[in-house]
This record gives C-alpha cells, sequence and structure tokens, in this order.
C-alpha cells in the first residue's frame, strides 16, 4: 500500500534524506574537499562545489530508492525542488567551514549571522561548537526540503 498521505510521503522523504546527508557528508566527501571547502577563492569553490555534487547525487539515490521501494508517488518537480534546497542551503553553510569562530566584517554572512545571534562566545569557546552548528544548520534545511519534496500533489 502505498504512503499516500504528505505527511507519510514527508517522512519518508525526510529519512531518506536524513540517510543520504550522512553518507554523503561523511562517507563520500573526499578528505581533500573536506579540508578544502571553507578556503577562499577557486580553490574552496571548487571542493565546495565537488562535495555538494556528489553530496546531492547520493541524497537523490536515497530518495529514488525510497520513493521506488516505498510507492512514494513523489512528484519530480517537488523531488528536484527538494533536493535543489537541500544543496544550495548545502553549500552556503559548507563554505563556512573552518570560519565559524571569525568575528568581523571579513567573515561569511552567515557566520556573521550566527555571531549577531550571540554564539559567538560559543562558536569561540568549544571546539566542537562548529561541527554541532554546521550540522544543526544542515538538518533544520533538510526538514524544509523534505517538507517540500513530500508535499501534496
Amino acid at each position: 500500500m502505498p504512503a499516500t498521505s504528505a505527511a507519510a510521503r514527508t517522512a519518508a522523504v525526510h529519512a531518506a534524506l536524513m540517510a543520504g546527508h550522512h553518507v554523503g557528508d561523511y562517507v563520500v566527501q573526499t578528505d581533500t574537499d573536506a579540508g578544502d571547502k571553507g578556503k577562499p577563492g577557486p580553490t574552496g569553490r571548487a571542493a565546495c562545489a565537488r562535495h555538494v555534487l556528489t553530496y546531492t547525487a547520493t541524497q537523490a539515490a536515497a530518495l529514488y530508492a525510497a520513493h521506488r521501494l516505498l510507492d512514494l508517488r513523489l512528484r519530480p518537480g517537488r523531488a528536484a525542488a527538494g533536493l535543489a534546497l537541500s544543496g544550495l542551503t548545502h553549500y552556503a553553510i559548507d563554505r563556512c567551514a573552518t570560519h565559524w569562530p571569525e568575528d568581523g566584517p571579513d567573515a561569511p554572512a552567515l557566520v556573521r549571522a550566527a555571531h549577531a545571534l550571540g554564539k559567538g562566545r560559543w562558536l569561540q569557546r568549544d571546539p566542537g561548537a562548529a561541527a554541532l552548528l554546521d550540522q544543526a544548520l544542515h538538518k533544520g534545511c533538510i526538514a524544509v526540503a523534505a517538507v517540500l519534496a513530500g508535499a501534496s500533489r
């Protein structure tokens, strides 16, 4: 029996996107791209773009498998929009890699926003804060992407 309600579809999409996120972010990502994606200029942009390409492909494979195996009846346009949102936000967040503790006008806009929201001391004091904030932002964006992709037909 297919998951026909928007809520059931969204839950299944969220599970698939989260599985794709973890595999794409930790297993598929190369060490070189992980180290370079936050660098300024073309080196950082290219590394981040390569990572996001493989990351999004991994999420797409997970979503396609869930769609086929669970008969989710996803709309291709909505699925593509959800994947695009996840990929684009992933790029923006990952360009902040290594920059989270920075404070000042040269920091990426998302880093400046985190500091403006009172996260600066935490990001500078706690060596694990950057990774936690990075993952929290990714997971929040994935939730929105799942709602977009799983919405009613």
